[in-house]
């Protein structure tokens, strides 16, 4: 799955990146993971973000 991914990203003429954050459930304490793919250009902006 993940090489399809790759794949289409490159496809699509913009360059893309797969952000993986480490956040923690409020509710339980535990940490999970959210992945995302965002344009090249965007990923400070959305790390920035919390």
């Amino acid at each position: 799955m993940a090489k399809k991914v790759v794949a289409t990203l490159r496809t699509l003429g913009k360059e893309y990146s797969k952000v993986i954050r480490m956040k923690r459930s409020e509710k339980t304490g535990a940490y999970y993971f959210e992945e995302t793919i965002v344009p090249v250009d965007k990923v400070q902006e959305f790390l920035a973000k919390r």
